[in-house]
């Protein structure tokens, strides 16, 4: 489906974006603390929306050249690289809206390794995001 192919570069590229330019909220003043890529409620809603058009993107791949798709693994890259993306967001809005957060909890250090690395996955999303507009139609892309 197109329409899920272009939302899906279009969501993974604006998180691949904010995970890359977007956490410098110390050096942020407080004029600009009012745009809405520093707001939690626009990662949140952002994060949703990344991860529920991952979830669709694994069960619509776009059509091979030969007129056939292969379901769920025909984008796969793509449809992961929004899931993490998603989880991400929704993790660190989460995580910083609890006061009382289990510590050792299996969910809790994946998000904690994802945290950390949080640059480098936005620097693999929007990889992904230029090669999956660059070849659409290609297998696991």
């Amino acid at each position: 489906m197109v329409q899920l192919y272009f939302l899906s570069i279009l969501f993974n590229g604006v998180v691949g974006f904010l995970f890359i330019f977007g956490d410098s909220r110390e050096s942020i003043s407080e004029e600009t603390k009012r745009f809405p890529l520093v707001s939690d409620g626009f990662r949140l809603i952002l994060g949703i929306l990344a991860g529920m058009i991952g979830i669709l993107k694994l069960f619509s791949p776009m059509e091979t050249s030969k007129g056939s798709s292969i379901y769920i693994l025909g984008d796969l890259v793509p449809a992961l690289a929004g899931i993490i993306a998603g989880f991400m967001l929704i993790y660190g809005f989460y995580r910083s809206r609890s006061s009382k957060v289990s510590e050792g909890g299996s969910l809790d250090s994946f998000g904690e390794v994802l945290s950390h690395y949080k640059k480098i996955v936005g620097i693999v999303l929007l990889a992904t995001v230029v090669l999956h507009f660059l070849f659409p139609m290609a297998l696991f892309l």
